[in-house]
């Protein structure tokens, strides 16, 4: 799968656009504030279906516009396919797939990219909402379901803590209801659980590999975290009823605070490098490498699923590694399409430049 090209209309300082890219390396090079991350902000809208710096499409739109387009023409297995987006500053936006109308969630895993920018250090350093967000991402675009599955969920869960707050002053006002809202909840939050149970396992199996190349006598590995201990069922009817139980079984205390307190909106992943976890004991450099390698096997799980590597997407990230991290990043890319943003090229090595693509970029413009 690879990016042919994209034009963009009005989308932040993008005034009128068309971006060409080569079937491997490709690197955007230019001063800061100058339209690199943009350019990759436009690509991700096409695998996601939002943006991976804003959550509202009004901030994507020029201040001069009223709107924006986006326009890609990808290639998978030989044919082109083409989707579209116009994003509003007032109103819901419109998406097509060859130029017919479409639904957002019939967009999303189209096309698939896997992002790497400064921020996702945080998915080992930060708190579990980081890993959480990792997840769903990347499943997401593999798993159409499995977005159907977590938007029931999150609104099941909006629902059932409006009636525990509801709920101070007679805690068995709403008890009936909140117990079908359970009901619901616990089913969803079985299917999300497994199938995230079952991608980080696949995912740690890689991510260990990947991290021994690059550093050798070190190892990391991921282990799922849920809201019941020692507890390893995969029958999803079993896994249901746990989950009930643990809805039911704190109500008071939920009344009390106000929200749900179990669930898979508190799971984590646990990541340990060497037997100790990362997030308090890798150094800053540690916790590069291994958000790299997370980023890599995403990558990797992408193509065993559905048979294609996806396209990856570095933000002024690859020119702040030394040769030896470059060279087995350029190793395991070179196969596969890569989209680059850096400050200055001079932070690269000779093979790496040697088989790029450079486009320079200045006032959102691309030479």
């Amino acid at each position: 799968m690879t990016v042919e090209k994209i034009k963009y209309k009005g989308f932040r300082n993008i005034e009128d656009q068309t971006l060409l890219f080569d079937k491997g390396v490709n690197i955007l090079f230019g001063e800061n504030a100058q339209g690199k991350t943009n350019a990759l902000e436009g690509i991700y809208l096409f695998a996601h279906g939002k943006s991976f710096r804003t959550q509202n499409d009004r901030d994507m739109v020029s201040f001069k516009s009223k709107n924006t387009s986006l326009e890609m023409v990808y290639d998978e297995d030989d044919r082109k396919r083409e989707l579209y987006f116009e994003l509003y500053k007032t109103k819901r936006r419109v998406c097509k797939i060859n130029k017919a109308p479409a639904k957002l969630s019939e967009v999303i895993g189209l096309f698939r990219a896997v992002l790497f920018c400064p921020d996702h250090l945080s998915i080992v350093k930060e708190g579990p909402a980081y890993r959480r967000s990792f997840l769903n991402s990347a499943i997401c675009q593999l798993r159409p379901v499995y977005l159907k599955s977590l938007q029931r969920y999150n609104k099941i869960l909006e629902q059932r803590n409006a009636l525990i707050k509801q709920s101070e002053d007679n805690p068995n006002r709403y008890k009936g209801v909140i117990d079908i809202y359970s009901e619901s909840l616990a089913k969803e939050a079985a299917f999300i659980y497994l199938t995230r149970r079952d991608y980080t396992e696949k995912l740690s199996l890689i991510l260990t590999e990947f991290f021994k190349e690059m550093s050798e006598n070190e190892k990391v590995t991921l282990k799922y975290k849920n809201s019941f201990k020692d507890f390893n069922e995969s029958d999803s009817k079993l896994i249901e009823e746990k989950y009930y139980e643990l809805f039911c079984k704190d109500r008071e205390r939920e009344i009390v605070l106000g929200s749900t307190l179990h669930g898979i909106h508190k799971d984590d992943i646990e990541i340990y490098l060497d037997s100790r976890e990362a997030r308090l004991y890798a150094s800053q450099g540690q916790q590069r490498s291994i958000a790299l390698a997370l980023k890599l096997a995403e990558g990797e799980i992408s193509k065993n699923i559905t048979g294609k590597y996806p396209v990856f997407l570095f933000d002024d990230v690859l020119s702040e590694l030394d040769n030896k991290r470059q060279r087995f990043v350029l190793k395991n890319l070179s196969d596969k399409q890569v989209i680059i943003t850096s400050c200055d090229i001079s932070g690269f090595n000779n093979d790496m430049l040697g088989k790029s693509k450079l486009i320079n970029v200045k006032s959102g413009v691309y030479y």
